[in-house]
């Protein structure tokens, strides 16, 4: 059993040394999808952009079949309209319907894995107007969301933790950045009781980082705790090279 608590300390104290080393260098470029939550719902957007420009290449093809038959032909410059109306289409819906940014109330709406989706692509949108490393920060925490969506989705939606995510998500991270924004921006690196603006925005969402880590762990042990359970008995039930080397004996 000590075997199996090392291996759990282990698995805590890896994912520890990853929080710390995306903190400190970052791992997303600008524009980049800070999580695969924000990511599928931008994917979606171009399948449904596609679906729309395939549409409307089908209508126009199906307009100057209909006129060719009514004129006997489109002619040279039918040809060139309707050449110019395909590129035109593949131009606006490759820009058009953009992506929803969602609003601040929505954020803690729906179920865990939408709850983490809106976040990210609310996240996101606020990036340009964030220090560097207050950006580096909001780049983990897009990464903490992913996993901790997926621990959510197995949990009811009744447990003290779900609540406690959600209050995190939909109202502290918001408050903590629209607060910032409301600064304006050439007060923002000056000192105020000690700090500017950056370093409070940075260590807030420091803060929550870790407390959505924190959370992560809390539900994760529960399943290192049955894992463990599961190999002592799978240990116990089939034996292992220590079984295997008293049987020499």
């Amino acid at each position: 059993m000590a075997d199996t608590t090392k291996q759990s300390d282990q698995i805590l104290s890896a994912a520890g040394q990853s929080l710390a080393t995306q903190r400190s260098g970052g791992t997303h470029r600008p524009g980049e999808s800070i999580g695969k939550g924000s990511a599928g719902l931008k994917f979606q957007s171009v399948l449904k952009r596609a679906g729309y420009f395939g549409a409307a290449v089908v209508a126009i093809f199906a307009a100057m079949s209909i006129a060719g038959i009514v004129l006997n032909g489109i002619g040279f410059w039918g040809v060139v309209a309707a050449f110019f109306a395909v590129v035109t289409a593949g131009v606006f819906f490759a820009n058009y319907p953009k992506v929803k940014i969602p609003k601040r109330t929505e954020l803690k709406q729906g179920e865990p894995k939408q709850m983490v989706a809106r976040t990210e692509l609310w996240l996101e949108a606020q990036r340009p107007a964030l220090p560097p490393p207050a950006v580096r920060v909001v780049d983990q925490i897009g990464v903490q969301l992913d996993a901790l969506g997926l621990q959510l989705e197995t949990v009811d939606q009744s447990h003290p933790s779900v609540a406690e995510v959600r209050e995190l998500v939909g109202e502290y991270i918001p408050e903590t950045i629209d607060n910032y924004r409301k600064i304006p921006e050439h007060l923002r690196t000056e000192k105020h009781v000690g700090k500017s603006a950056d370093d409070r925005l940075t260590d807030s969402l420091g803060k929550i980082s870790g407390e959505i880590d924190r959370v992560t762990r809390r539900l994760a042990e529960g399943a290192l705790d049955d894992l463990a359970i599961k190999d002592r008995y799978l240990e116990y039930r089939y034996g292992g090279d220590e079984a295997l080397e008293d049987l020499k004996q």
